[in-house]
């Protein structure tokens, strides 16, 4: 059996369970009918009183104690519920027999002309005057409708108009206001009617002063009928676009107003003024008959609108399904376009079987239940359409509100389509518990008051009450931080440290909030979460045993951070890499290198934090000069390029004191070394040192002081008499093309004399051998 099936079987037997509860109890009745009269009988008689009291006192000594006992203890089995559904079944079978055997007697009757007459008084002549009066009123009450309705129709078609293109408030408000007028209009038409009707009766038709039985009949039976239709107007209106509530064209609410209306008036002014009518004056006989008839008629047209529109009903809702964005709603369009058709079936089916067994009993039920479903799922329809389109939509913080907290609207707006899933879940929810009860396939009442109903309802209030304060509480704490972080409010521009730390702060928040919430929506719910904080603390403990190196990681992030060693931005070096400290959490430090290599850096394996952006900085430069130049000319043109690199536009506002100069830190191979110090804000010193290395350059070249670059000296030993011999020297000619290579023709007045390195030559000219 698959899915269709057994949902298609549960809806049967739900929409049976109020028929079998009302056979079970009319057999009740049935049978205990006799028995309560046979003894209040025997009750009023004295001495039958007397001889029923001495017979119940003489079998009362006759039993035994353990006869007596088990009599005490005995109760009646409840039936069980496939017995008490066949036994129902029975039951239908037996009276739709009845009903249709009777319908057939009748019907030979009418054909032989012998229709038995239950009414002994019964006159032709008194029978044909009361019918001609009560057309009179129907024909009166009818007018003064259609002509109020009429003189109505302007109001209507403003109201349509205001609903459609009316400013201001939500559409579905306007809507719902606007239907809501115009059913007031339309009920107070019919009511006008009525009292027409009612006067007409009462003072121009029979005699005057007295309300006939026939108009009393019709009269009650058009109020019931039209306010039907009045409702039925409010779902399917097809003149006024503006007043129909269902979201569907013009034409298809013409249809399904024009079946519905005329279903209705058959069956209404048939059981309620045809077949009394027939009951009073003729034969009551041939007035059940006619209602068995006219229920038949009424089923058999119904069954054939709902074949009729099966598959163009299913294509249409599956449309609508296919426009809905949530799962669940596609999924339960997609079901109901497959079964509406065996639902409609079985609720006309249930009608038709309860109005033939007890049309007295059923047909109120059945009414007051089709009423008050209509009512629940209408309102669902706008509760839903009404959420979609009041927070539905995305929601506009002012400007004011949006620059003190930039981040607050997102985030409302994120929250929207949670809320709005679980209020749909919550409609739909109570929708089917209210269905269901007006079925009576279940008592809401009774389940209320009774104990597990009430801690029911406790627990889901309770808890929906803890997540929206949760909620609530969560959107306020992120909002301060917010606050806090935003320069343009609060205190200014946060520092580093306060920026790390109010973000350190905001995930330790969510954690514990969460924790805290769930810890306690557990406890309402009945979970005792005491074996889950006990079995918290152990797998801490394991954890605290087994991951030392994670909680050396967390003491020393939360060291690090209280002792505002570094903050998020801060060029640092940790664990011998230098970079920029991008994210900060409770146990790492994530850096990104000059070369733009992201480190994750545990504080576990931090032993040093050395931070260049505390306060100021230096930068520090050391320049060498030859040894022939002139120690004072250096540092004047030192301070020359300083003055230069302090009056710059880009740099003047990150040199914080004047140049220091350190004088001569060394005497190196090639060079004397100068040092200088230039004081500049956090941050700023390696752009401040690279733009004075260019001032420095510059200066030097104009001056014509020499940055001395490696020498090498050749040595060729000294004799014994200190002389230094002559250098072993080979020059070689050699001709080169064009392109430098060998074997070219060589260019005038060049030679090309290779030579190791450079060496001092005496004056002794070499001999030719040497060469």
């Amino acid at each position: 059996m698959n899915l269709l099936q057994r949902l298609t079987l549960l809806t049967l037997l739900l929409l049976c369970a109020p028929l079998a509860s009302m056979a079970h109890a009319q057999n009740q009745d049935a049978t205990s009918a006799p028995s309560y009269s046979a003894l209040a009988e025997v009750l009023e008689n004295e001495q039958s009183r007397q001889q029923l009291i001495d017979q119940l006192r003489s079998l009362a000594d006759q039993q035994t104690p353990a006869a007596q006992e088990a009599a005490e203890s005995s109760e009646p089995a409840e039936p069980s519920i496939p017995s008490q559904l066949a036994e129902t079944t029975s039951q239908i079978a037996s009276g739709l027999s009845d009903q249709f055997t009777n319908l057939v007697d009748v019907t030979n009757d009418l054909l032989a002309g012998n229709v038995a007459d239950d009414n002994a008084g019964f006159n032709s002549a008194t029978f044909i005057n009361a019918a001609m009066n009560l057309g009179m009123v129907i024909i009166t009450t009818v007018a003064l409708f259609w002509l109020l309705r009429r003189l109505a129709g302007p109001i209507f078609s403003r109201l349509s108009y205001w609903s459609r293109h009316g400013d201001g408030k939500t559409p579905v408000l306007r809507l719902v206001a606007c239907v809501v007028l115009a059913t007031a209009v339309d009920v107070l038409a019919i009511a006008l009617a009525y009292f027409g009707g009612h006067l007409v009766a009462t003072f121009l038709v029979g005699e005057t002063g007295e309300l006939t039985t026939q108009a009393s009949l019709f009269l009650n039976a058009f109020m019931v009928i039209e306010l039907l239709k009045a409702g039925l107007r409010v779902l399917f209106s097809s003149r006024y676009d503006g007043l129909r509530l269902l979201p569907i064209s013009a034409s298809e609410a013409g249809y399904w107003n024009r079946w519905l209306a005329l279903l209705i008036s058959l069956v209404g002014y048939g059981v309620m003024v045809l077949v009394p009518l027939i009951n009073i004056n003729i034969s009551t006989t041939l007035g059940q008959s006619v209602n068995t008839l006219i229920m038949f008629i009424a089923y058999f047209y119904a069954v054939t609108v709902i074949m009729k529109n099966r598959l163009r009903l299913r294509h249409a809702i599956r449309a609508r399904a296919e426009q809905s964005t949530i799962t669940a709603a596609q999924f339960s369009l997609i079901l109901l376009s497959r079964i509406w058709y065996l639902i409609a079936l079985a609720y006309f089916t249930v009608v038709l079987v309860l109005t033939l067994l007890s049309p007295a009993e059923a047909l109120p039920f059945v009414l007051f239940a089709t009423l008050k479903t209509l009512g629940v799922v209408v309102l669902g329809i706008l509760l839903s359409s009404l959420l979609s389109q009041t927070i539905g939509r995305h929601i506009t913080l002012s400007d004011e509100l949006r620059r003190k907290l930039p981040l607050l609207e997102p985030r409302l707006n994120s929250y929207i389509p949670a809320a709005l899933r679980f209020l749909r879940v919550l409609i739909v929810s109570m929708a089917v518990l209210l269905v269901s009860n007006a079925w009576a396939i279940v008592d809401l009442n009774a389940w209320y008051e009774s104990e597990a109903g009430g801690k029911l309802m406790s627990k889901i209030i309770s808890v929906a009450i803890i997540l929206a304060v949760a909620a609530v509480v969560w959107v306020l704490l992120a909002s301060l931080i917010e606050h806090k972080l935003n320069p343009e409010t609060g205190s200014g521009v946060p520092s580093a440290r306060a920026q790390t730390l109010l973000l350190l702060f905001r995930n330790a928040v969510a954690i514990a909030l969460a924790t805290l919430t769930i810890m306690i929506a557990l406890s309402e719910i009945g979970i005792n979460i005491g074996p889950l904080i006990a079995g918290a603390g152990v797998l801490g403990l394991a954890i605290g045993f087994g991951a030392q190196k994670l909680v050396q990681d967390i003491i020393t992030g939360v060291f690090i951070q209280i002792e505002n060693a570094m903050n998020t931005g801060d060029v640092v070096t940790l664990a011998g890499i230098t970079g920029t400290a991008e994210k900060l959490s409770i146990r790492s430090v994530g850096i990104r290198d000059l070369s733009g290599t992201y480190h994750i850096i545990p504080f576990s394996s931090v032993d040093t934090v050395s931070n260049y952006m505390r306060e100021f900085a230096y930068h520090v430069g050391e320049y060498g000069v030859a040894y022939r130049e002139s120690i004072d000319e250096a540092i004047v043109q030192l301070q020359n390029a300083f003055d230069e690199l302090a009056a710059s536009e880009d740099n003047k506002h990150a040199i914080l004191a004047p140049l220091e100069v350190a004088g001569v830190i060394a005497l190196a191979d090639s060079a004397v070394v100068i040092r200088v110090r230039i004081k500049t804000t956090p941050g700023m010193q390696w752009a401040v040192g690279r733009a004075y290395n260019r001032l420095v350059k510059l200066h030097f070249d104009s001056a014509g002081i020499e940055i001395p670059f490696p020498h090498s000296t050749v040595y060729f030993g000294v004799g014994k008499e200190g002389q230094a011999p002559s250098a072993n020297l080979r020059v070689m000619e050699q001709e080169f093309d064009i392109n430098g290579h060998p074997g070219g023709q060589a260019k005038p007045d060049e030679k090309l004399v290779p030579t190791a390195s450079k060496a001092p030559v005496t004056n002794d000219a070499p001999n030719d051998d040497d060469k």
